[in-house]
């Protein structure tokens, strides 16, 4: 081998050694620039989402769809994406599972469940927390009396706690939809 093979060889070497650390560094500059960009966009969502919760909050109008239910007696259950939870300025409609002991005859009247739509009797908001919003709701049915806990968080999250007069209370995990 020559020497002036040798010093192609080299140069060509150097050559893509650099082609190699140039395309690295242009990789590394684009996902940079990717990860700022969806980190913005992540705030954004998150304000947009802290407006909505905001919004609902004080117009009183809301649709939480459910996605599990926490029972007193037999733990936490995952539920079909068809129950919803819902408020309209003073009317509230439920559609929601029980899965509890019922303190009542269900003969004396038939039972409707947590599946109705009453007129609110009273509301009390609070902020307890700083992302953290709590909506208590009254209702009476023709077959009991409800009290409603929906604590609604700035990212959408929303838990509820339901008693009533005749049944073991049960809570829902959901999340704040479009109406």
């Amino acid at each position: 081998m020559s020497v002036s093979a040798f010093f192609v060889i080299l140069h060509t070497k150097c050559d893509e050694d650099n082609m190699k650390r140039y395309l690295f560094s242009i990789m590394m500059a684009a996902t940079l620039l990717i990860g700022c960009a969806t980190q913005q966009q992540r705030a954004e969502r998150k304000e947009m989402m802290r407006k909505a919760v905001a919004e609902a909050v004080e117009n009183r109008q809301m649709h939480i769809d459910i996605r599990s239910m926490n029972t007193l007696r037999y733990g936490s259950r995952t539920v079909t994406p068809d129950f919803y939870l819902e408020l309209k300025g003073d009317t509230l409609r439920s559609y929601l599972p029980y899965l509890g002991q019922a303190y009542r005859d269900p003969m004396a009247s038939p039972s409707e469940g947590l599946n109705f739509e009453a007129r609110v009797l009273a509301v009390r908001e609070s902020h307890p927390k700083k992302n953290l919003s709590r909506l208590e709701i009254n209702v009476k049915t023709n077959e009991d009396s409800y009290f409603y806990s929906i604590e609604l968080y700035d990212s959408g999250k929303a838990y509820i706690l339901v008693r009533s007069q005749y049944r073991d209370p049960i809570g829902f995990d959901g999340e704040l939809s479009d109406l």
